[in-house]
C-alpha cells in the first residue's frame, strides 16, 4: 500500500496550505507529499502562469501544473475542478492507494481522489502541531507584527490620555469629539501606513467594557477605563499582532486601580508558569490563583461593581489571530515554538473592564515576551 499526503485549496485563504509552501497565490493549488526512497518529495500542482514564480519561492521539490496530469477524459474548464482532477490523476499515475489529508482539504479534492478509487483518510491532527511550533522565520514575522501593534497601541492610548475633557466629561481631540469610532479609524490609518490591515479594534469605554468583546461605540470619557485591543495582520507576511492595554484619561477610581493591579499581577504569574510541557489549563489556573489573591474570581458579570474574569487566559496566534492552543480549562500541553497571548481581564457592571495582553513565545525553559510597552493606566 502506497500512502501520500495531500493539502489543497487556495493558499491566500487556506493558511495551513500557505504555511506549508510559504507561497501566496489566489488560485487553487495542491501540495502532494509523495513517498520516495529515503524520504518524501514535495510536489506542488499550481496554475501554469504561477509555475516559474513558485519554482523560485515556494517550498517544493517539484512544481507542475494541472495540464501535466490531464486524465483521459480531459480537464474541466473550471480551475478548481481541473486542479482536483489533476491531483487525482497524479496520484493514480504514482500508484498511490491511500491518501492522508488534513481538516482543511476541500470536498472537491476529496471527491475526485475517491472517484479514482483511492482511499481517503482525514487526519484531524495533521499539521496542527507543526503549525503550532513556529520556526525561526515565523517567530521573526510575529515579533515584527507585535512591534507594529505596539506602535499603534502607544499612539492610541496616548491620544486618549492627552485629549481635552469637555464640560460633560467627554473627550475632545484636535477640536472634535473623540469617539470609539474615530479612534478606531485613526488606528486603522496608522497601521495601514505601516503595511498592516486591521479588523475592527476594540475601543470600549466605561460600562461598555464590562462585556469583554464589546467593540465600543460613542464618546470616550474622562475618568473611565478604555480597553484598547488591537490585532492587525501584516499585508506582506500574513502574520498577526495582538495586544491589549487599558488607558484612563484623568484620575481612575480606586476600585479600578485595584482591578488593574490584580490583572497585571495575574499576567505576570501566568507568564511565569509558561514553558514547554506545561498545559494551557495550568497557565490559566495560575491566572485564576493570581486574581484570587486580590479577591477576584471567575464568572460572568452579574452584580453591579463586582469584577470577575469571564474568559480564558489566552490563545495561540500566528497566521490567524486565534489558533490552537488555548490557555484555558482543558488546554493542551504547550510545545516549544508555540506563540500565545496572555490576556487576563476583569469586568464589572457599572465600572467597565481592565485587560492587559502580551504575546509570548514558548521555550523549553520558559518564554520570550515580545512586548515592551508599559502596562499602566496613565499614558500621558
Amino acid at each position: 500500500m502506497t500512502t501520500a499526503t495531500v493539502m489543497a485549496g487556495i493558499p491566500a485563504t487556506n493558511l495551513s496550505l500557505y504555511r506549508a509552501i510559504r507561497f501566496r497565490v489566489g488560485d487553487p493549488a495542491a501540495l502532494v507529499l509523495l513517498p520516495r526512497a529515503g524520504g518524501v518529495e514535495r510536489l506542488l500542482v499550481i496554475r501554469d502562469i504561477e509555475m516559474e514564480r513558485a519554482r523560485r519561492h515556494a517550498r517544493a521539490d517539484r512544481v507542475q501544473c494541472p495540464a501535466d496530469f490531464e486524465p483521459a477524459g480531459g480537464l474541466s474548464g473550471d480551475r478548481e475542478t481541473a486542479t482536483a482532477q489533476s491531483v487525482a490523476e497524479c496520484l493514480r499515475r504514482e500508484g498511490v492507494t491511500r491518501v492522508r489529508a488534513d481538516r482543511s482539504l476541500p470536498l472537491i479534492f476529496a471527491h475526485f481522489i475517491m472517484q479514482a478509487g483511492i482511499a481517503l483518510e482525514c487526519d484531524v491532527e495533521l499539521g496542527v502541531l507543526e503549525r503550532r511550533a513556529k520556526d525561526a522565520e515565523e517567530l521573526a514575522h510575529l515579533r515584527e507584527a507585535q512591534r507594529a501593534t505596539e506602535g499603534a497601541m502607544e499612539f492610541a492610548c496616548g491620544t486618549v490620555a492627552r485629549a481635552k475633557a469637555a464640560t460633560d466629561g467627554s473627550l475632545v481631540h484636535e477640536g472634535e469629539p473623540l469617539t470609539a469610532e474615530r479612534l478606531r479609524a485613526m488606528i486603522d490609518i496608522h497601521l495601514l501606513r505601516a503595511g498592516y490591515e486591521n479588523p475592527d479594534s476594540i475601543v470600549a469605554c466605561g460600562p461598555q467594557g464590562a462585556d469583554c468583546h464589546d467593540h465600543g461605540h460613542g464618546a470616550l470619557h474622562t475618568g473611565q477605563p478604555v480597553i484598547v485591543d488591537i490585532f492587525p495582520r501584516s499585508k506582506s507576511t500574513l502574520y498577526n499582532g495582538d495586544m491589549t492595554r487599558t488607558v484612563v484619561h484623568g484620575v481612575p477610581e480606586p476600585e479600578l486601580v485595584r482591578m488593574h493591579a490584580a490583572v497585571v499581577d495575574a499576567k505576570r504569574e501566568a507568564i511565569a508558569a509558561i514553558r514547554a510541557g506545561v498545559t494551557g489549563q495550568s497557565v490559566h489556573e495560575a491566572t485564576l490563583a493570581g486574581l484570587a489573591r486580590h479577591g477576584f474570581r471567575a464568572g460572568q458579570p452579574a452584580e453591579p461593581r463586582v469584577a470577575v474574569i469571564s474568559h480564558g487566559t489566552g490563545h495561540g496566534i500566528g497566521l490567524e489571530v486565534h489558533e490552537p492552543p488555548l490557555l484555558a480549562m482543558k488546554g493542551p500541553a504547550l510545545v516549544s515554538g508555540d506563540v500565545v497571548t496572555v490576556e487576563p481581564g476583569l469586568y464589572a457592571i457599572g465600572i467597565g473592564g481592565v485587560r492587559v495582553e502580551d504575546m509570548v513565545a514558548v521555550t523549553a525553559e520558559g518564554s520570550e515576551n515580545f512586548n515592551r510597552l508599559h502596562e499602566g493606566l496613565d499614558w500621558r
